[in-house]
């Protein structure tokens, strides 16, 4: 078997990632630091347990902010303006560059996504090697387990596309072959559903306890609203528009309630803990995330969301023959939370399934909710499904603005090229995927 990341990633990977958010405590039988995975193979107790649930947890946000200014920087909604010219260099493909197979940007995302899917399939293994928990609570577990699971290669898959992923990764010195996106998608969806079976027989609560950021989404019946919101998400990937009405209804989803509602990464000041990797001084001149201009000159006259998640800059940014007027506002403090999923792109997904399914009224009646909450008009253009595409992918793009949605987003509609999007310098070109990373190669 060759020595590919998810090797390198599990020798040292037992630290489990165990940052510690603020609201949760630990006894002194394990150190999370430094645990024996023997202690989890043989009767893990549920303080161990615990430990790695919170170790996945704090796992979710490794690699994300990465993630986000990547795909974000391709699909041209955001630069990343730093020290490291491979931000404004690689990733636009200048003068006829190409995307490196082994290097931060994609390292990163994928090494942090592979690394917690491990952190599940430990606990997973503990499950079935413990007696101290009933069948009830390891049914909670595992749902929790394989939801993450999922999201997980959700994130890898967004960015490898047509090359596919691992998803057979239990055992590192076996790993299965890399599959297809179509199938990647199912085996995700497979994944979903049983979690969601496993939630359905947890009880009502769960024996462990998560961050300040699952307020609301804590027990097994809200962790399930949870699991079928991103299976609504999955659905729209796979177009498999006629699941999406019945998956949104057993969500979290309310057209007509508050649309920031939903689960959220969680950050601290705490020792040990992670901070908002997405959040930047504002006016700072040497780390920034710039929006790009495209977003400021297309945006409809009182649409909120860019007073909500841009501000213009004093002095406009400029690197790398690159330019942008406006920042990110989108986190206040490095320790604002970040949505993982929440109601306002759930509405969105309605809309676009309806749209699929030929109901265009009633896409359109979706679409005006997000109008209305971004101070909007409604919809008066054309009632076709082309001008009603149009008008889903703009409001998608503006209401998910640097949540790492718009490359995906764009892919699917064939508008991740270079007749879609601007070439702000001669030379440069569009991505639509990012390479297998070079450790996974033969």
């Amino acid at each position: 078997m060759k020595n590919i990341n998810m090797k390198s990633i599990i020798s040292g990977l037992m630290a489990f990632s165990m940052l510690l958010f603020f609201s949760c405590e630990f006894e002194d039988q394990v150190d999370p630091n430094n645990p024996n995975l023997q202690q989890y193979n043989e009767d893990a107790t549920v303080n161990e347990l615990n430990n790695i649930v919170v170790g996945m947890e704090s796992g979710m946000r490794n690699g994300l902010a990465l993630y986000v200014t990547s795909t974000g920087t391709i699909a041209r909604e955001l630069y990343l303006f730093n020290a490291d010219p491979r931000n404004t260099e690689d990733l636009l493909g200048k003068n006829g560059g190409q995307l490196d197979n082994n290097v931060f940007y994609l390292n990163g995302p994928y090494n942090g996504s592979y690394t917690n899917v491990k952190n599940a399939n430990i606990l997973l293994n503990a499950l079935d090697n413990t007696e101290f928990v009933s069948d009830q609570e390891k049914a909670g577990y595992r749902g929790f387990a394989n939801t993450v699971i999922a999201l997980q290669e959700l994130r890898v898959l967004n960015m490898l596309d047509e090359n596919g992923i691992r998803i057979d990764v239990a055992d590192p010195d076996d790993l299965g072959p890399f599959v297809s996106k179509e199938a990647a998608l199912a085996h995700i969806a497979d994944l979903l559903n049983t979690a969601n079976t496993q939630l359905g027989n947890a009880g009502s609560t769960f024996p462990f306890d998560l961050s300040t950021g699952f307020d609301g989404f804590d027990t097994p019946a809200t962790f399930t609203q949870f699991n079928r919101a991103l299976a609504a998400r999955v659905a729209i990937y796979r177009e498999e528009w006629g699941s999406v009405a019945g998956l949104l209804t057993d969500s979290f989803f309310d057209p007509s309630g508050d649309l920031t509602v939903g689960p959220k990464h969680s950050f601290s000041t705490a020792s040990g803990d992670q901070l908002n990797g997405l959040f930047k001084i504002p006016g700072n001149n040497g780390d920034m995330i710039v929006v790009h201009d495209r977003f400021i000159e297309n945006a409809e006259a009182g649409d909120l969301r860019i007073a909500r998640k841009m501000t213009e800059r004093e002095n406009a940014a400029s690197q790398d023959g690159l330019n942008g007027e406006y920042e990110t506002a989108l986190y206040p403090s490095p320790t604002s939370p970040i949505d993982i999923i929440r109601n306002e792109e759930l509405v969105l997904i309605s809309a676009e399934a309806k749209l699929q399914n030929g109901d265009i009224p009633g896409a359109i009646a979706d679409l005006d909710i997000i109008r209305d909450y971004a101070g909007l008009d409604p919809y008066s253009g054309a009632e076709t499904e082309n001008a009603v595409t149009d008008e889903l992918l703009k409001q998608r793009q503006y209401s998910l603005w640097c949540e790492g949605h718009a490359m995906v987003d764009l892919r699917r509609y064939g508008r991740l090229n270079a007749n879609n999007l601007p070439i702000d310098r001669a030379g440069d070109q569009v991505f639509s995927e990012f390479p297998v990373p070079l450790t996974e190669n033969d």
